[in-house]
Parts: C-alpha cells; structure tokens; sequence
C-alpha cells in the first residue's frame, strides 16, 4: 500500500515509516522539517518538504504518488506551550488537520490513521484508563486532539471516511539497530532527560515531586517503545477498507514505572550515576497514568515486543551513546 506519512521525519513518525518498509508497504514522507529531521528518514524514501495545512501541496502529492491511505504524526506536543499559545496549537493541531482532510477528501483517499493521546483523558476517574472512560482535557494541547477526534467521527458519518486514532502513553525507546532515534530541541522526555543526566550532558535531573501516593512518593507512568506503538498502527491498516469505520485505541504496556525506577533502570543500563535534585510537584501532574491496552491486543492482534522498561531504555541508550548530538541537523 502507498502511505503518505505526515510528520514522518519526526520521532514516532520516522519509526513508523521503517516499520512500513518490514511489513512491505511503501511510505511516502511529508514533514516541514519544524521538529522533524531529514536525516530519520532514509534516502530511498520519498521525501516532501511541505506543510499539511497547504491543500495544494498535499493533494498534488496524494495523486503524483498514487496514496492510498495517510498516517498523521505532524503535532505539536508541548503541553506547557500549548497554555501559553493556544492559536499556535489550534491553527496546527485542528486547523492544518482539517485542511489535510480535505484534501484527502478532495482526491478521492479515505483511510486514515491518526496520532491521538491519553491527554484526552485529563484527569481520569479510574485506573487503567480504558477507552470508553470520559475525555475531558485539561490543556489546549489535549483538547486539540481531542477535536480531531470528534472531527473524524463527523467525517466518518458523513463522507465515508475511515479512520482509526491511536491514543498513546509515553512513547520511548529507538530502533533496536541504533539508526535512529529520539532527537527533541526542547527534550522533554523523562528517558532521554535522565540519559542526558548520566552522560554529563545536563547537570542533573530533577524529581518533581516525591510525596505522592505511589509505592515510592514519585509519579507513575506508561513507557511503550515507539517501535510496538509504529506496529499497532499498520496493523489496523485492513480494519479501514470499509467506508465510514471509526476505530479508537489505548496504546501502553500496562506496567507503569515510577520516576525513581527510570532513573535507577538508566543507571543499571548505563554503568553510569545519575545526579538527582528532588523538587516540589507540578501543577497538574497526576500520581498516575496507565493503559489498558486489552482491545488493541484483541482486536488488531497488537504484541507488545518491549514489556520490560530497561530493554525499552537499552534501545534508547544505543542511539544516545552512537549519537550524542543526535542528527546533527
């Protein structure tokens, strides 16, 4: 199958476009370059430096490489930022999305798997968060996402699209063959921080809060290697034949690791010491976040490859160490 990757030069992204090339599809990559890198992307793929929001751009590359179906990775994701300048998150998020819809719409492609999040949640009222629990973001950044969402199922009903939309937990890891990896200018990732720490590449890592209602007083979360998250997305690939199917998914490993035990995983991986600074909490940082990823598994068959935290980290260490600049771009 042809697949446009929009944001494939980005993290997630350019994981998903190698994944594509192993089960035999052929990725087409489209990405500003904003975040993204072109070094993720390898030089035997098709490359467009253009921006999802020009329908003209787009529909001229949907026909000229004959896309079947769109991945939508192209985000922003910086949850703090996304406060201070909503406009810069709905004009991107909402308003370049719907433009890429429609020019989908426009040429005649109606598949599409979308990049969605557990920020949609907020606050959830249980745990684990299982799909059906209600969405009430607490951030324009979430709530972006969270239109998308609602946007698709009106598409769906209305013009036969089919889509499925993947709500994720805390992407980590890089390729097992160390070729690419995590490479964020601002990095806010807690792995690669805590790597960073270890290296002698940022003085320490802080602890934001020590005193919540976890088994060691530091918050909970989900780490699924982006390399199982790039799998659960083509898998859902042959649910999207018929028109008008809207399909909605949790994707994290179900084991949450506290803050304390990423820290002292790098260090068992690593060899090295992590210098740690204990802070107060953040406002708005919940004790705990975990998946419930059983309809995934059930439905498109998903295995979760990476199910211990260190081997997801020993893949990020090997990109880390080979490339302590990153892409270099």
């Amino acid at each position: 199958m042809n697949v446009l990757v929009v944001g494939g030069a980005g993290y997630i992204g350019s994981h998903c476009v190698r994944q594509l090339v192993a089960a035999g599809h052929r990725p087409v990559v489209l990405d500003n370059l904003v975040f993204g890198h072109r070094g993720a992307v390898g030089p035997e793929i098709p490359f467009y430096e253009a921006d999802l929001g020009d329908p003209e751009a787009v529909g001229r590359i949907l026909r000229e490489e004959s896309i079947e179906l769109v991945m939508h990775f192209a985000a922003f994701a910086y949850v703090g930022e996304s406060v201070t300048k909503p406009r810069k998150y709905y004009e991107n998020n909402f308003v370049a999305t719907l433009r890429l819809l429609e020019a989908m719409l426009d040429n005649g492609v109606n598949k599409f798997v979308f990049s969605s999040t557990c920020a949609t949640f907020g606050e959830p009222e249980r745990l684990p968060i299982v799909e059906s629990l209600p969405q009430a973001p607490i951030n324009p950044y979430g709530q972006t996402k969270l239109d998308v969402e609602n946007c698709l199922k009106a598409f769906a009903q209305a013009y036969g699209l089919s889509f499925a939309a993947f709500r994720y937990f805390n992407a980590a890891g890089a390729a097992e063959d160390g070729s690419i990896g995590e490479d964020h200018d601002p990095e806010t990732h807690l792995i690669p921080l805590v790597i960073d720490a270890a290296t002698g590449r940022r003085e320490n890592i802080k602890i934001f809060g020590t005193d919540y209602d976890t088994p060691d007083g530091t918050c909970l979360r989900d780490y699924v290697h982006v390399d199982d998250l790039a799998r659960a997305h083509i898998a859902a690939f042959e649910k999207l034949e018929a028109p008008g199917v809207g399909l909605f998914y949790n994707l994290g490993t179900g084991r949450p690791n506290s803050v304390r035990e990423i820290i002292e995983a790098v260090e068992a991986v690593t060899g090295l010491k992590v210098p740690v600074v204990e802070d107060a909490r953040r406002p708005g940082d919940p004790p705990a976040l975990y998946a419930d990823s059983s309809k995934a598994q059930a439905e498109l068959g998903w295995e979760i490859k990476f199910t211990e935290v260190r081997e997801i980290i020993a893949t990020a260490w090997r990109w880390h160490k080979a490339n302590p600049d990153g892409f270099g771009d």
